[in-house]
């Protein structure tokens, strides 16, 4: 389906605007409801009573710029977002659970996981999975030694796997083994919230073939000898497998014909991909050996990519396309309790669904650059930038109607029991609105002054620690390309942000250059010099649908792109890891939604646009992509 970004792998990096078209959400919330004035959701396409044209070939939109370009599950961080995870490999190999299903639900689908429900004992400090026994396409079974594998990899390589988080899995097991060929134990070192370890820890595995425990393209599979590897040999052998499967997954352009990435466990296999900006970039057919249910009924589908949003609109209203999306500058306002326009743009030919997310937005601050950093560890400094964001002005002006404020670390659609009540303040934007006024006066209260345009720091004692007399708020923002919808957004942060003496340098760069780029600085590298991310976003749409913050906001996580430390926010994360208190839960989320560890930005909702020939298509709230349930008719 068409996506979204993120991310997110706790939750995966999310493109914004047009693209953002991946919805998602968690276990505890309830079914998705629409913001104040926006109606109901929509969310599916034709009917599903409708009687079914066995095979066709459904054909769907990429967001602009974006393209799969890693294929093997464990994922580096500058390859993690949902184009890859949820969009790409979840197709081709089952994570240990999958969550959501072709229809509203958000909890975990036990039916379409290769695993049973895991078993809780011990006072919370010992899990046992069971597997069901499904099959690899290359006949291995999908058993207990697949799961230690890559629990293996992540003892020899967590830094090499973007949902790695010091202290978490796999550091927190105190040890692991198969007990039989479908039976994994996990004993932990202490016992840990139930819904956080389902939701947040197991959701990271996904279990790997024997076929990829190899070291060369001719060895025999398991002959790697990762999946029984230990510690003895400081995981020796998972490093080099390891290496070998990185550089198998850098080269994209073998995915389709290289043996190792066909054994699949999934209801789908890619027949072809292509590395080209624009046109039809991805096949997948059905895997005629899935241990699983439903079938896929369709012959193939096939993604295609477009360089930005302006091409793929033409595209689908010349019926080029199955499944897309109208772009914001495409639909008229809406006002009050629309959510989608009153006159379909489509006619006939589409269905339009509104698609909301489990996500928020942001953009990311570099609290390590040599320059800057220290101006923005201030506070004050943060809370003046995110006064400067006009939310409200940019979904009226920009998405036309057609979106909501960010104001915390937890979504606030669909509507969940984890959002405090700090983030619905001041009509969504939580408690730092809008206002240049205010921006303005917090700064020169605190020894900043005007100079020439831009705010310069005149008494280094109340502008804070580590900020010299003379340094200016200057600074450049990297932006992604191809969304137009973005360019509107950094050319309002820049004009509203100049009128309180912040000056901006708009740098436009690629979706995959900003991935690139959005590893986590270090205190001590020097050449870490970026000082604004614009990425764009976050959505909790796996392995992490609790939203708690141990991936984006800890200390050291793998996600944390602008390098934010604070130890109250450590602390008030790892409560939510142990405790499955709801007061708990919203300590955390109200000191994130006051403290500022990015500046949150708003969030758009999609119009979705589905064939009106292509039935069974729905927009879940996790952002679960099941082709397999689609299905054309006459």
């Amino acid at each position: 389906m068409f996506l979204n970004s993120q991310p997110t792998r706790a939750a995966r990096a999310a493109v914004a605007g047009a693209a953002a078209l991946l919805a998602v959400g968690i276990a505890a919330c309830s079914s998705p409801a629409s913001p104040a004035g926006t109606g109901p959701l929509s969310s599916a396409s034709a009917s599903a009573t409708a009687p079914a044209v066995p095979g066709g070939i459904a054909r769907v939109a990429l967001p602009p710029d974006v393209t799969p370009n890693w294929i093997w599950p464990y994922m580096p961080q500058a390859n993690a977002n949902e184009y890859n995870a949820e969009g790409f490999q979840m197709l081709l190999y089952r994570p240990l659970y999958m969550f959501g299903n072709n229809g509203s639900s958000v909890a975990v689908n036990y039916p379409l996981s290769p695993a049973n429900a895991p078993v809780y004992s011990n006072g919370g400090k010992t899990v046992t999975i069971t597997m069901k026994g499904w099959k690899w396409s290359n006949g291995e079974t999908v058993d207990a030694s697949d799961v230690v594998f890559w629990l293996n990899m992540m003892k020899a390589e967590p830094d090499n796997y973007s949902g790695y988080v010091p202290g978490l899995l796999p550091d927190n097991l105190a040890s692991y083994k198969a007990t039989g060929p479908n039976t994994v134990v996990l004993n932990l070192k202490s016992p840990v919230s139930r819904i956080w370890f389902t939701y947040n820890q197991l959701a990271e595995i996904t279990p790997m073939p024997k076929a990829w425990d190899v070291t060369s393209a001719s060895a025999k599979p398991a002959s790697g000898g990762c999946a029984t590897d230990t510690a003895a040999d400081n995981w020796a052998k998972c490093t080099a497998v390891f290496n070998f499967m990185s550089a198998q997954a850098k080269n994209a352009k073998t995915y389709a014909s290289n043996p190792l990435w066909g054994v699949v466990d999934g209801p789908w296999k890619l027949s072809s991909l292509s590395t080209a900006a624009s046109g039809p970039v991805a096949s997948f057919v059905p895997n005629a050996a899935y241990s699983g249910s439903p079938k896929p009924q369709l012959a193939k589908f096939t993604y295609y990519a477009y360089t930005d949003d302006t091409a793929e609109y033409p595209a689908l209203k010349a019926g080029q396309l199955d499944v897309g999306y109208v772009p914001p500058q495409d639909l008229p306002p809406v006002t009050g309790e629309q959510a989608l326009p009153s006159a379909n743009p489509l006619g006939n030919a589409f269905n339009l669904s509104a698609v909301y997310r489990y996500g928020i937005q942001f953009f990311a601050i570099n609290f390590n650059n040599p320059t800057l950093g220290p101006a923005f560890k201030q506070l004050y400094v943060r809370q003046a930038m995110q006064e400067l964001i006009d939310q409200p002005g940019m979904i009226n002006s920009v998405e036309r109607g057609y979106g909501y404020p960010t104001s915390g670390g937890v979504p606030t659609l669909p509507t969940n029991q984890w959002v405090p009540s700090i983030q619905s303040a001041n009509g969504g934007q939580g408690p730092y609105p809008f206002s240049i006024a205010n921006a303005t006066a917090l700064l020169v209260s605190h020894g900043w002054k005007n100079v020439g345009g831009v705010m310069t720091c005149q008494t280094p004692a109340k502008c804070g620690p580590g900020i010299a007399a003379g340094t200016k708020l200057s600074m450049t923002m990297d932006y992604t390309t191809g969304v137009h919808s973005f360019q509107e957004e950094v050319a309002i942060i820049k004009s509203d942000m100049a009128r309180a003496g912040i000056q901006i340098n708009l740098v436009p760069q690629s979706f995959d250059k900003i991935m690139g780029e959005s590893a986590p600085c270090k205190p001590t590298q020097a050449s870490c010099t970026w000082d604004i991310l614009y990425l764009s976003g976050w959505n909790f749409d796996g392995p992490g649908f609790e939203p708690t913050g141990e991936q984006l906001f800890a200390t050291g996580a793998s996600s944390n792109s602008g390098g934010y430390s604070d130890p109250r926010e450590d602390m008030l994360i790892g409560l939510t890891q142990t405790s499955d208190s709801l007061s708990v839960f919203q300590q955390y989320a109200t000191y994130t939604a006051e403290h500022l560890p990015v500046i949150w930005m708003p969030n758009a909702y999609i119009v979705g646009a589905t064939s009106s020939k292509l039935a069974n298509v729905y927009y879940n709230p996790l952002g679960t992509l099941l082709p397999e349930y689609w299905y054309f008719t006459k």
